[in-house]
């Protein structure tokens, strides 16, 4: 089980590198087995800077980017975080679908 969701985690991290091509290096670097001691950190971070996205500089961005890097090395929150993005990939190809067809 546990190796499907990392597949499924590995393609929604290809997807993203894909779609921001400036952010592949550092995702690529990211997500090695040997910078587990920054990435979790990083992580932790991210989530709380989201949860702080109140403040300026700070964003809502950076909670979905900080449990995305915990989802790499804490496989409980594998599962919840692909579906959370493949649903939210479907739903914004669906909002931009319709904003398309209006004039």
């Amino acid at each position: 089980m546990s190796d499907k969701n990392k597949r499924r985690l590995d393609r929604q991290f290809d997807m993203i590198e894909r779609m921001a091509p400036p952010a592949r290096r550092v995702l690529e670097f990211l997500r090695r087995p040997g910078v587990r001691l920054i990435r979790i950190p990083l992580g932790f971070v991210l989530v709380l800077g989201g949860i702080f996205s109140f403040l300026p500089v700070l964003g809502i961005w950076m909670l979905p980017l900080g449990l995305l890097l915990l989802a790499i090395d804490l496989p409980f929150l594998r599962p919840p975080v692909t579906w959370s993005i493949v649903q939210a990939r479907r739903r914004w190809s669906t909002w931009r679908r319709s904003r398309r067809r209006k004039p």
